[in-house]
């Protein structure tokens, strides 16, 4: 059984057929099949029925290509840390973030690797919905900080960081704050509400609890969004982190409205997999990875 054989068969399993997992390696169609046929004689059963036009797992088949999936994203791993350790330190490594997150924990993390490779600079930005993930596939962020929202899952990488929680809100003296029980979409609809524009792009564009059929105003950050709707002119979702004294002193207060809950995502580290990582990057990802263990309980 060798490694090749098994990313043969991964290629089969991902693309569909022999064909274009020998376009996708770059190998001939004929020594694809023969990896596989090999790699069954060894096994001694049929990994794939051949019966129809596109391959399909057998029932044995599955169950090993369950275990060569982890096999595969070992080697992976190793071979992301080892180009780690034999890279030089990076100029530059740059992050986006998920601008609903709260930055403390990630400064606190990144001052402590920022003081070990003094060298580096390390690069921040804050990105709206979409933002984080165009800027990750379009290669200028090494990793971002954000939900897993259109995220292609079978290309990164992935580390839990945290979660965040969005609630929909207004001031205190707003109209549908007057009321209790649960305001209607119709009734929300005779309302601004106050919306963070997205900084992905047309590609990348995520549009999240927007009620369609009513006024808005659109801003570029959630400090001013809060401030539009702590002045009464809207109403909208803010993360609860940002609104912390604010709820605490009544100035805006939680709204229910129907189709509109409190919305919990989870944060996660991202980076891409057919990007090494440099001796920098692999330390901070080393870290994330430590502080998700501690999240975790684990020894």
């Amino acid at each position: 059984m060798t490694l090749d054989q098994l990313i043969a068969l991964d290629a089969i399993v991902a693309t569909g057929t022999f064909r274009a997992a020998a376009e996708r390696l770059n190998k001939a169609q004929s020594a694809v099949s023969h990896q596989i046929r090999k790699l069954e004689d060894e096994l001694g059963f049929a990994l794939l029925s051949r019966d129809a036009y596109r391959p399909s797992l057998t029932s044995e088949g599955e169950v090993f290509y369950r275990e060569t999936t982890r096999v595969l994203e070992q080697v992976r791993g190793l071979k992301s840390v080892a180009a780690g350790l034999r890279s030089e330190q990076e100029p530059t490594v740059s992050i986006a973030i998920t601008a609903t997150m709260a930055l403390a924990p990630v400064l606190d993390l990144l001052g402590t690797i920022k003081r070990s490779y003094p060298g580096t600079n390390i690069h921040v930005a804050s990105e709206m919905m979409g933002g984080p993930l165009a800027r990750l596939m379009e290669g200028s962020a090494d990793m971002i900080l954000a939900g897993l929202q259109d995220v292609p899952i079978d290309d990164v990488e992935t580390l839990p960081f945290g979660a965040i929680t969005i609630r929909p809100v207004a001031s205190a003296e707003f109209p549908a704050a007057q009321k209790s029980g649960v305001r209607s979409r119709r009734e929300m609809q005779t309302y601004t509400q106050v919306i963070v524009s997205g900084t992905g792009g047309r590609d990348f564009d995520q549009s999240r609890d927007v009620l369609s059929g009513s006024q808005r105003w659109t801003v570029s950050d959630f400090e001013a969004k809060k401030s539009i709707i702590k002045a009464g002119l809207g109403w909208g979702g803010i993360p609860e982190h940002m609104m912390e004294d604010e709820l605490a002193s009544g100035a805006l207060v939680p709204l229910n409205v129907d189709g509109f809950p409190a919305r919990h995502t989870e944060i996660f580290a991202i980076r891409r997999r057919d990007k090494p990582m440099g001796k920098v990057m692999t330390a901070i990802w080393a870290a994330i990875e430590d502080r998700a263990d501690e999240m975790q309980g684990l020894p």
